[in-house]
């Protein structure tokens, strides 16, 4: 199977615009999270999807791969799905570009759920780790993910699922970490579908899938990154380096 990563990387960002360019340790978020990508060794081939002539700059003057893609899409997904439309490959992994942290053993698990006889039946699958801290359980920007006993995901939100309503049943609650892999067809099929009521309603664009019948496999990782979504975030990521 001939595998790519995509990094989509918009320049706007409502939290904190300009993100992918913010630094960090010296390099761009966008640079860091390309070469981090790169590093990993998994993929035939990394390349950033950008909208942005700024950040198309910092790539390839760094000696990196990107192109550019219209800006009138609706989320990452759709932008990746333009650029994919003409090439050769089975498997595309979309890595966000705030995530600076990309770690090889993450991605090897993922990709591994499209192997052998029972991988042929997976479309599209992503990454879950635990999380056990409640003031994270509960933060909305935390977005959670219940499964069913196949690790089939069953609903994505940004409030708390399962809601702990009677507190002697412990729950195992996950969060949802945004990083996808999909056979070819399937991305380009997201991007026909419309926006879904409960994409629009939690902002959270694999319930796109959901609604529309479509099974997300979940890989369960330990992997304990940041993704840079606040100025705070980007200080914590900070005192990783």
């Amino acid at each position: 199977m001939k595998k790519i990563a995509l990094i989509p990387a918009r320049y706007g960002a409502t939290r904190f615009p300009g993100k992918l360019m913010a630094k960090l340790g010296g390099k761009a978020v966008i640079t860091r999270t390309y070469e981090s990508t790169v590093n990993t060794g998994v993929f035939d081939e990394v390349m950033v999807v950008t909208d942005s002539d700024v950040i198309y700059q910092e790539i390839t003057q760094h000696g990196g791969k990107a192109v550019m893609s219209k800006k009138e899409h609706e989320c990452g997904t759709d932008r990746i799905a333009e650029a994919v439309m003409d090439m050769d490959v089975d498997i595309v992994v979309n890595v966000q570009g705030d995530e600076p942290f990309t770690q090889k053993g993450p991605l090897e698990k993922l990709l591994q759920v499209f192997e052998g006889e029972a991988g042929q039946q997976v479309r599209v699958a992503s990454l879950m780790q635990e999380l056990k801290d409640w003031s994270a359980i509960e933060d909305p920007n935390y977005v959670k993910v219940a499964v069913d006993k196949q690790f089939n995901a069953l609903f994505f939100s940004r409030s708390v699922i399962p809601y702990p309503r009677d507190k002697q049943v412990k729950s195992i609650y996950y969060e949802h970490i945004g990083i996808y892999a999909f056979r070819k067809q399937t991305l380009l099929e997201f991007t026909q579908l419309p926006v879904s009521p409960l994409e629009a309603a939690e902002k959270i664009e694999c319930l796109r899938y959901l609604e529309n019948g479509i099974p997300m496999k979940m890989v369960v990782t330990d992997y304990m990154g940041v993704e840079i979504d606040t100025p705070e975030d980007l200080e914590k990521a900070a005192r990783l380096l």
